[in-house]
């Protein structure tokens, strides 16, 4: 198990809660929009804190965190994860798991384990779109898989997926279609590479991706999920809840 940093305090990674965030790198995917790119090649990353040391930290942060988050890179791809977990778990800590769904396997084995009280799946794009949003080839067959574990699970979950300027409304709802019935679907807002550093000054990230877009695709997403909400974007109201 690698760890790359670890943020010791967020309000915003695991709701309501209050968090420290393990970062690991090494990711099997490469989105042009990635926020941590820096941690995608695993062979690059310098990591100067071990499982053991990060562990022994938040046991002396018993009564001021309520939960750890284990985010990435992607951290399915890690030996040892499910141990660092359980250490961590054993210290009374909330987990939650930020994932790109890509190892079924590993989750599964985490869910069976009853080793993790959330997870946040990222959904990309379409199937169709899948490939060239991530930029590598993934098997639509283990998102399918990620999917249904989760929807058929006990733990709490949302899918997210970021308004990146080359999905349509088509496109976000095949996507609705394809989770239909899910508890939670955050549409994240895109925040453009300019010269190295990300910008806050694109709030729109297409022509057509408008306030009133994306308030329209959020009516449509309320009938296909149970939860529908948007994260980033500047709007007075921002949330669809419809009960099935």
């Amino acid at each position: 198990m690698q760890i790359a940093t670890v943020v010791k305090c967020s309000l915003i990674d695991y709701p309501g809660k209050i968090a420290a965030v393990v970062f690991t790198p090494g990711c099997n995917l490469r989105c042009f929009f990635c926020h941590n790119r820096a941690l995608i090649d695993a062979d690059s990353v310098m990591c100067a804190m071990t499982p053991e040391k990060v562990v022994e930290w938040l046991r002396c942060r018993r009564g001021i965190l309520d939960a750890v988050v284990v985010s990435g890179g992607e951290p399915t791809l890690q030996p040892g994860l499910a141990g660092f977990i359980s250490d961590v778990r054993a210290l009374g800590y909330l987990i939650k798991l930020d994932t790109n769904g890509t190892h079924p396997e590993v989750l599964a084995s985490l869910i069976d384990a009853k080793l993790l009280d959330c997870v946040a799946m990222d959904i990309k794009a379409s199937a169709e779109k899948y490939d060239a949003i991530c930029g590598v080839s993934v098997d639509q067959h283990t998102i399918e898989k990620s999917i249904a574990l989760l929807m058929n699970s006990q733990v709490d979950y949302e899918f997210r997926t970021t308004i990146v300027p080359q999905l349509t409304r088509e496109d976000i709802l095949a996507i609705g279609n394809r989770i239909r019935g899910a508890r939670m679907y955050v549409l994240q807002r895109y925040r453009e590479l300019v010269a190295g550093k990300f910008s806050r000054h694109h709030e729109w990230s297409s022509p057509y991706q408008t306030p009133s877009w994306l308030e329209d695709v959020q009516h449509r997403l309320g009938r296909m999920v149970k939860t529908c909400l948007s994260r980033g974007f500047e709007l007075t109201s921002a949330r669809i809840d419809q009960a099935h």
